[in-house]
């Protein structure tokens, strides 16, 4: 199993960035999709869920109308479109796979991936 995060690095405040997360190794289209971050000295913090069918979609407060989440299951890719980025958004971005409740009591697991930095500085 694989989760492989690109797209990060250094932007200027009210710039943009997307990053995409790519799958291999499981059943890509079965699991929900997230975006974390953590900044330095701060605890993992969730900024987005896209679920699978249907792509519902659901944000977190810091980010609620400059981030989108979305995904294309025929390229097993996640991705998190970020714009009006501003230096409270450094920090290092992680994607993360959830199994389906239907997978059944006793099979919950999810992966992460490696992560990839973001530094928005002037």
């Amino acid at each position: 199993v694989l989760l492989v995060e690109s797209g990060g690095g250094l932007v200027q405040p009210g710039e943009s960035l997307r990053l995409s997360c790519a799958a291999s190794g499981f059943t890509f289209s079965h699991y929900s999709m997230r975006w974390y971050r953590q900044a330095p000295g701060k605890e993992r913090e969730l900024l987005a869920t896209i679920t699978s069918p249907g792509g519902s979609t659901n944000y977190g407060d810091p980010v609620k109308g400059r981030f989108t989440i979305s995904r294309d299951n025929a390229k097993n890719t996640v991705y998190l479109q970020m714009n009006s980025l501003n230096s409270e958004d450094t920090a290092v971005y992680y994607c993360n796979a959830v199994s389906p409740p239907w997978y059944g009591k006793g099979h919950e697991h999810e992966y992460w991936g490696q992560g990839t930095q973001v530094t928005v500085s002037s």
